[in-house]
Formats: structure tokens, C-alpha cells, sequence
């Protein structure tokens, strides 16, 4: 860990919740494949009041909300270490996508109603949530652009419209929709966020979505939502009409810490696998594939690239703790696409080090390509985020990219 980032109490937590992980959670993997998501929820249940038992539940929030009021930056170090096992580390510590990031923005923007009904409930993991907000009919990356709408009537909004990659949706018991409610505002000012129970009239999980041939259940499943004529109390409406463009950036900076971060811990994961390979797989007689020079150039970059991807986190993390997301958006969109190449070169590096095998399910490592190749696409695509970072920099030279330039 960089000791720069590391305060007193990561400095204790940290080889606690390690320790943890390898022992309670990295043994499940064995069987993971053929046990199943639902299956796995169910076993997880017990670890998850073994993290109850240690203090360790939800200790991603505020103290005043049962947390332990772990700075962003802290928390991205603990992240880390529950990608280790990485099908169950986050879930078992309540801190999975998408309810990590629908805890933050209700603690911050619900009304106490919403929060009693809703928040309450996930968070003492009774409940899971999932989060709305793509449509296969728009650009996922440009959240102005949406076609589902909230319509107010008397006092109820009345929402239509398809969602998809809502993750999570399988088994949630609410959801969080992102609607236009003001067509006629500006652009940024268009569209709210409500909250939904998925029990609603109107309300249907159409089908889980085959990622690379894998439909997935539970929580680690993506599925296509349809509202039609969906009724839902005007007072789930969180904050303001108009509001949500601002919520989906509130809930996405930090979000984008949790996804690189896990992706940074998940590296380390197929990194360890790849050099334990190396170390032991015979290529031919007393000659090893860790003595092979593409080998050892695999391991020297993935190295590299591991440590540098997480300075690059921890220190956005910090910055966002010290002025908010809203302040650190460059930053943001550079860890995004850059984290995300990272894992994905090492994971691929990783299977290529196991030959055939690394295609198989004896191994980890051909499930986690599967599930996250979309690191590159989820939250905004690589291309969006590289432009949108581009731009801001030429603009403090005097560049504005949107004006053509005439020249005589």
C-alpha cells in the first residue's frame, strides 16, 4: 500500500479485512461456476453477518449513518483488498454495485420518507437495489439524451419507457429511474430521479441480458426494465424536478473510484495467477515459462501498470475528498479509461500465460474476461471520456474544439 494514503486506521483495517478475505471468502471460489448466483447470495448471508459481528458492515458511509465514515481515499484501499474475491468481496460487505452507489446518493439527497422506506432497509441488507438510468434506444454514454418519461399527475408521476443494463435488477426490490420530467427545460435540466419498488403495476424485468453468452442472476446480472404506465407516489421523487443530470454525476464520480479500484484489486488477483504459472509450468525439460522473455515482459509491465493505476485512483480519490467529484471531473474521466485498459491488458496477459487452460473454467480468469470486458463501456465508454478530458485541456490553451476555426 502507498504509505502516502495510508492513515492509522487503514493501517490496521486493511490486513484485518485481508486476512478475511482469504480465509472466508477466496475458498468459495472453488465451486463457484457450478454453485450459481442465487446459490451464492444464499451462502453469503452468513458471511455477511460474520462482517456484521466485526464492525465491518457498510463502512463505505457516514458514521451517523452505521458506518465508519471511511474517507473516500480509505475506502478505495479496502476495496482493493475485497477484489481479491471478486464475486463475493463487495456483497458480503454491502458495498456492491449498484447499492453502493444508490446509498450514497439517498443518504445525501432522500427525503426522510424515502429513507425510512427504502434506504433503512439496504442498509441493514434486507434489501437489494438496482439503478435505471441506459436505454437500448439512446446513446448510454450521453445521459441527456433519454426517452423514458415521468409524467405528473395529481400526486403521482406516471413513468414509460425501456431501460437496460439496469444491474442488479434480478431479485432487487427497488429501483432507481432516471426519467425526463421536464421536456421542455435545458438540456441538463430535463430529467429526475425517482425511486420505483419493483412490486409497482407497470413495473416488468423483462429478461436478464446474455453478456458473452452468460444471462448471470442476482446481483451480478444486467437485465431489460419496462415501465409502462408505471404509478409511483410524486413524494420517491429524490431532491428536485430536474435534478437528475446533477444526481447521475453526484453518484458517478465516486462511483468511478469503486469500479477502478476493484478493477485495480482484480488485476493484482489474475497478476498473482499468471506469476504463480510462470514460476511452476514446464515448458520443456528443466526449462520453466517464467524463463521465457515475453513471460518476464508480461510480468515486468503488468507490475508496472498495477502500481501506477493505483497511485492514479487513491490520488483522484484524495483529490475528491479534499474539493468533490464536481471539481476532480478530469481526473475522473483520465482513471476511468486508463484503469480500465490497465486490467483489461493484465487479465488478458494472464490467460494468455495459461495457454488453453486460461479459455476454461479451471481457472478464474476466462469468467472474469467474461464479466469484465465491459470495464471499458460501463459508466461511459473509453472514447467519451478521452474526448471529454481532451477538450478540457484545450481549452486552457485557448482551443474551443465545439467552434470551427476560420482561416484566411
Amino acid at each position: 500500500m502507498e504509505e502516502i494514503f495510508v492513515t492509522e486506521r487503514i493501517r490496521t483495517l486493511v490486513p484485518a479485512i485481508r486476512s478475511f478475505v482469504e480465509t472466508e471468502l477466496i475458498p468459495l471460489e472453488l465451486h463457484h461456476r457450478e454453485r450459481g448466483g442465487k446459490a451464492t447470495e444464499a451462502l453469503l448471508q452468513q458471511k455477511r453477518q460474520l462482517v456484521k459481528d466485526r464492525g465491518w458492515w457498510n463502512l463505505h458511509l457516514p458514521e451517523k449513518e452505521g458506518g465508519m465514515g471511511l474517507t473516500l481515499c480509505e475506502f478505495g484501499q479496502v476495496s482493493e483488498v475485497l477484489s481479491l474475491a471478486p464475486y463475493y468481496g463487495q456483497y458480503t460487505f454491502n458495498c456492491q454495485a449498484p447499492d453502493i452507489g444508490n446509498t450514497e446518493l439517498l443518504v445525501r439527497f432522500a427525503s426522510a420518507e424515502i429513507k425510512e422506506k427504502f434506504l433503512h432497509p439496504l442498509l441493514e441488507g434486507k434489501i437489494r437495489s438496482c439503478f435505471s438510468m441506459t436505454e437500448p434506444a439512446m446513446p448510454g454514454s450521453n445521459p441527456v439524451r433519454l426517452g423514458t418519461t415521468a409524467v405528473r399527475e395529481g400526486d403521482q408521476y406516471v413513468i414509460n419507457g425501456t431501460k437496460w443494463f439496469t444491474t442488479g435488477a434480478d431479485g432487487a426490490a427497488f429501483t432507481i429511474v432516471m426519467a425526463v420530467t421536464n421536456p421542455d427545460a435545458a438540456p441538463h435540466q430535463r430529467a429526475s430521479m425517482i425511486v420505483v419498488p419493483t412490486d409497482t403495476p407497470g413495473y416488468e424485468r423483462v429478461r436478464n441480458i446474455p453478456v458473452f453468452g452468460e444471462e448471470g442472476e442476482g446481483w451480478a446480472s444486467h437485465s431489460e426494465v419496462q415501465f409502462t404506465n408505471c404509478r409511483v407516489p410524486a413524494s420517491h421523487l429524490i431532491g428536485e424536478e430536474g435534478m437528475g443530470f446533477r444526481l447521475a454525476q453526484e453518484r458517478l464520480g465516486p462511483g468511478r473510484i469503486h469500479h477502478c479500484m476493484r478493477w485495480v484489486g482484480i488485476a493484482e488477483k489474475a497478476f498473482d495467477l499468471m506469476c504463480r504459472r510462470a514460476a511452476t509450468r514446464e515448458m520443456e525439460e528443466d526449462v520453466l515459462l517464467g524463463q521465457k522473455q515475453f513471460i518476464q515482459g508480461f510480468i515486468a509491465e503488468s507490475r508496472v501498470e498495477i502500481d501506477a493505476s493505483r497511485l492514479l485512483v487513491l490520488r483522484t480519490a484524495h483529490h475528491i475528498d479534499l474539493r468533490g467529484a464536481a471539481q476532480c471531473r478530469e481526473e475522473i474521466a483520465g482513471i476511468k479509461f486508463y484503469v480500465a485498459n490497465m486490467f483489461l491488458r493484465v487479465l488478458d496477459r494472464a490467460i494468455q500465460v495459461h495457454g488453453a487452460m486460461g479459455l476454461t473454467d479451471d481457472t478464474l480468469l476466462a469468467n472474469l474476461y467474461q464479466h469484465e470486458r465491459g470495464a471499458r463501456i460501463w459508466d461511459g465508454a473509453d472514447e467519451v471520456h478521452k474526448q471529454s478530458l481532451a477538450i478540457q485541456i484545450l481549452k486552457r490553451y485557448g482551443l474551443d474544439v465545439k467552434k470551427k476555426n476560420k482561416l484566411s
